[in-house]
């Protein structure tokens, strides 16, 4: 394979919004490393490496491969590990910008994989559900003897993987793969655990919606739909790339694991319909808020009415008894003044009558 010689352009727009990594053009490949390990028969091999040696000495014993993990390596980091590791640079160029979309694609017998992990915000109620959801990245790339794994973004909820990676050195003996397939199945099952999570802030939604004369604020419903939206943008693509991952690459995989990476897109596809169905119920739950406030202002509207009514017929009468005409019915009776009050009085509460019987008040 060519070594990599030419500048690597950025395919993302300029409107994109790329992470900018930690450490200056200048920093050396070793602040960009979280981890090199190199694990024997499952079981982490306890010598100290450096991500050259760690590959020399798995290729030199003929047995065990390495998990290089990274974090925001820069574009002269990363190609490094490149040359180090023969890694195709079409593969280089995806790893240094961020803001990919999950995806699988193959390179002779190297795979760059995609993740989107997603942190879910705590609040006490829906009304405080703004920008509750934020999303990180997570990319594989996959070879014979040895995973690479770089983290963009602040979230990561793959929290305790290297755990998980030394608790089951029986799933670790089956290669770099095993890495991949955990940090997928983590990734998926806190997408399940979140769409609950999701479903509770719709279920009180609803509630405020349908409770008869109960006011409720429709920016709201339009600020978790927001939050849905980031959320399917993330993860509905995986479903694509599992299959992709399967159907067409599963050569890469050792033949155990590819029942378990069968279990993680049926979690996948559990994912993507139960945060579907939220987003479906919340435009649902739009149409229905809008209905409701435009039936509330007509209700307002027919209140005011009828008070405008009941105040006009009174005013009519105190505008004809106030003009000042010599000769006018009823100004020479005794008691004509307190006949008019009663009119007025009686007048309001007839029409107030006849408007409650319509329910307007």
């Amino acid at each position: 394979m060519p070594s990599i010689r030419r500048v690597l352009k950025p395919r993302t727009s300029p409107a994109d919004k790329i992470t900018p990594s930690p450490m200056g053009p200048d920093a050396p490949v070793e602040e960009a490393i979280e981890r090199c390990t190199v694990y024997v028969d499952g079981a982490d091999d306890g010598q100290p490496h450096t991500y050259r040696s760690a590959l020399e000495h798995v290729r030199r014993e003929g047995r065990g491969w390495v998990w290089l993990g990274l974090l925001e390596p820069n574009e002269r980091q990363m190609m490094e590990i490149a040359d180090a590791f023969n890694i195709h640079e079409l593969i280089v160029e995806d790893a240094v910008n961020a803001h990919q979309r999950p995806k699988v694609e193959r390179y002779d017998q190297q795979l760059f994989m995609v993740v989107r992990s997603v942190m879910f915000k705590e609040h006490e109620s829906v009304n405080d559900a703004s920008e509750i959801i934020e999303t990180g990245e997570i990319q594989m790339i996959l070879g014979p003897d040895f995973i690479i794994t770089v983290r963009h973004g602040k979230p990561s909820n793959i929290k305790g993987l290297r755990k998980r990676v030394e608790e089951d050195p029986e799933q670790t003996a089956l290669g770099p793969a095993s890495v991949a397939w955990m940090i997928m199945d983590t990734a998926v099952d806190e997408y399940v655990r979140i769409g609950g999570e999701l479903a509770a802030d719709v279920d009180e939604l609803e509630a405020e919606v349908f409770t008869p004369n109960e006011r409720f604020d429709i920016q709201t419903i339009y600020m978790l739909k927001r939050e849905i939206l980031e959320m399917r943008h993330s993860i509905d693509p995986l479903a694509a790339a599992l299959r992709l991952l399967l159907e067409r690459n599963g050569d890469m995989l050792p033949g155990e694991l590819v029942r378990y990476f069968r279990d993680v897109l049926d979690h996948e596809l559990l994912a993507v319909d139960s945060v579907r169905g939220l987003d479906e119920r919340l435009s649902a739950l739009i149409d229905a808020g809008v209905a409701k406030i435009t039936l509330q202002e007509n209700d307002d509207m027919r209140k005011i009415s009828s008070v405008a009514i009941m105040a006009a017929v009174p005013t009519v009468i105190a505008g004809i008894y106030g003009m000042n005409f010599e000769v006018m019915p009823e100004l020479g009776l005794k008691y004509g003044y307190y006949m008019a009050l009663l009119l007025m009085v009686g007048s309001v509460l007839f029409l107030w009558w006849l408007l409650r019987r319509k329910n307007w008040f």
